[in-house]
């Protein structure tokens, strides 16, 4: 008995769905642009050979004639985000996977509070995919339905929306013990932006340290930058004179609180210890250099970007082990 599926001519979903790829990469594939891994292609290539799939012409043509290129779209409250280091590491990271692919990387601001730029990236036909970095649940809800399957997010995910992030909870956990280990038992903490939900793991983390321990909180709001630790560091002799330690979630937070603490005539660490997140390249040659923890950015960013251009369902999240590395500050 023949079906009305096998008396049609086969379509690129039949193909897609058979190879078990999504429909990005089986055309992709057939088209010869842009990336595939060698399992997709071999499985691609079978699957036409079964079904007898002829490509049509015209659509062909207009899949090598448009620009592909993967997009970087970064929230944040001005357009300074862009300038991050961090921002240009996630973009360098996913250009080493797309160059050699025939795909561009192109880096683009979403404004914090009106996501509905989303909407211009999901129209854009020569966008092949989504890396969202700085997510929160409110970006990840104006996902648009169409997007799905071609956006990932660095930070929070949801059922729909694939992540991938440092384990920063675990990473802060070895920092926060060892400054405990070390004697340290009036720590203070300088936290990432409220706004931003991944950087409220590791404060989540503090206080359960601090509860276990029996230790007060003294938690102060950061936003990831030096001048802001500077200034954080002030605020924290002012109110907690006797402390002896400081935990910021970011190496620039804590250089900046290193500095402020520097200002006070504080000794780092004879009287206060100073700890950080990140190890960025500079952590290790401050004097003294800087105990931090490890955030493998660049794995993130290559993940992230190979899930997008393989088209291979990713699971719902991604966490990438951070390790404690102890320096002269704590």
């Amino acid at each position: 008995m023949t079906t009305a599926a096998q008396q049609r001519p086969a379509t690129l979903e039949d193909v897609a769905r058979v190879a078990g790829v999504s429909r990005s990469t089986a055309s992709r594939v057939i088209a010869g642009t842009g990336f595939a891994s060698p399992a997709a292609r071999k499985q691609v290539t079978a699957a036409v050979d079964q079904l007898g799939y002829v490509p049509n012409p015209a659509a062909r043509a207009l899949v090598r004639g448009g620009g592909v290129r993967l997009v970087v779209a970064v929230l944040g409250t001005s357009d300074a985000v862009l300038d991050d280091p961090y921002v240009h590491q996630v973009v360098g990271s996913a250009a080493r996977v797309c160059t050699p692919a025939g795909v561009g990387v192109a880096l683009h601001w979403l404004p914090f509070g009106d996501p509905r730029s989303l909407h211009q990236l999901d129209g854009d036909r020569s966008v092949c995919g989504v890396i969202l970095v700085n997510t929160t649940e409110e970006l990840l809800a104006a996902v648009p339905r169409s997007l799905h399957g071609r956006v990932v997010s660095i930070g929070v995910g949801s059922a729909t929306v694939p992540s991938f992030d440092v384990d920063n909870a675990a990473g802060s956990e070895a920092v926060l013990r060892h400054l405990y280990a070390s004697g340290r038992r009036r720590i203070a903490m300088v936290t990432g932006p409220r706004w931003l939900p991944c950087a409220q793991r590791p404060v989540q983390t503090y206080r359960r340290l601090m509860a276990e321990a029996g230790l007060p909180e003294r938690i102060l709001p950061g936003d990831f930058r030096a001048a802001r630790g500077r200034t954080a560091a002030g605020e924290a002799l002012q109110r907690w004179p006797d402390i002896d330690a400081v935990y910021a979630i970011s190496d620039d937070t804590a250089l900046g609180v290193i500095a402020g603490l520097r200002d006070a005539g504080v000794r780092v660490p004879g009287d206060v210890a100073v700890a950080g997140f990140d190890d960025i390249p500079l952590a290790g040659m401050t004097a003294p250099a800087l105990t931090t923890a490890s955030h493998p950015v660049g794995r993130i960013a290559v993940a992230a970007a190979t899930a997008l251009l393989d088209g291979r369902p990713a699971a719902p999240a991604t966490l990438f082990p951070s390790a404690l590395v102890a320096r002269a500050s704590a």
